[in-house]
């Protein structure tokens, strides 16, 4: 073995380690103590080998200290909290309470299920309202040929009454044809009546008086005058209707008078008989 401090002196120390450390040597009261060994072991060996501390980096390492990067983070983290609060406290609606949280759910819930009502009653609405517009637009279809009916229906009564032969007496209101059917104690009657001047299409208000005259039971001759009838005349108009009879009165020919007004002015007559 060489000396651990004295490498390049292997005769100095070597020999002496070797003396210090030989089997020789006996330590206890009845060993042969050489005097040097204790010196040696006082006063020698910690010179010679003094023990030595490995530090790999050089130095010894300072005390720890936190890193400024993460005492910026946590007063920041700080600082956020802080602001946070303070804003929450004193400009935010105050947070509310386990009691206030549940009536609130409880209203947000009833709001809920009353907008699905409204929202399914509008669906029904609107689906109605689809069926009600679909139901006047088939109206107006219907309407716009029922007039195009009615104009056809005007155009082919036109055309008969063009055919029919003029009233004998003429007026201001000629009547063309008339149909009387008598039923028991009702006479039944079809008049086209016609305006020789119609002024523009404006209708007339006339008032139409039918005098009867016929036989009674007995065979004698009888009339009767009906009321008269407020009626309104076009350029060509259709009236029917029905008078009631006297007991036992057999119709044989009508008088047809269109007056201005009930008892004024005559506008046209004409005499008929009655069908069989």
């Amino acid at each position: 073995m060489y000396c651990l401090r004295h490498a390049t002196c292997p005769v100095r120390c070597n020999g002496l380690f070797q003396w210090a450390t030989s089997p020789g040597l006996a330590f206890g009261p009845s060993a042969a103590v050489d005097p040097l060994v204790p010196f040696f072991h006082e006063f020698l060996l910690p010179l010679m080998f003094k023990p030595v501390t490995f530090d790999p980096y050089g130095r010894r390492r300072s005390r720890w200290r936190m890193p400024r990067w993460l005492l910026l983070l946590l007063v920041g983290i700080a600082l956020g909290a802080g602001g946070l609060y303070f804003v929450q406290e004193r400009y935010l609606p105050p947070r509310l309470s386990a009691g206030a949280s549940i009536e609130l759910r409880s209203a947000y819930e009833t709001a809920e299920a009353a907008r699905a009502k409204l929202a399914g009653e509008l669906a029904r609405t609107s689906q109605q309202l689809a069926q009600a517009t679909a139901e006047k637009k088939q109206l107006g279809d219907d309407l716009a040929g029922s007039r195009a009916s009615v104009e056809a229906l005007r155009g082919d009564l036109g055309a008969i009454v063009a055919s029919l032969p003029p009233d004998p007496r003429g007026g201001a209101v000629e009547i063309r044809a008339a149909r009387f059917d008598a039923e028991g104690r009702e006479l039944s009657y079809d008049l086209l009546l016609t305006r020789a001047r119609a002024g523009a299409g404006k209708p007339l208000g006339a008032a139409l008086q039918l005098t009867v005259a016929g036989e009674s039971a007995a065979g004698a001759a009888k009339s009767f005058t009906a009321p008269a009838e407020t009626v309104s005349i076009g350029a060509q108009q259709v009236l029917r209707g029905k008078v009631a009879l006297p007991e036992g009165l057999k119709p044989r020919q009508v008088t047809v008078q269109v007056l201005d007004r009930a008892g004024g002015r005559p506008l046209g007559m004409r005499v008929l008989l009655v069908g069989k």
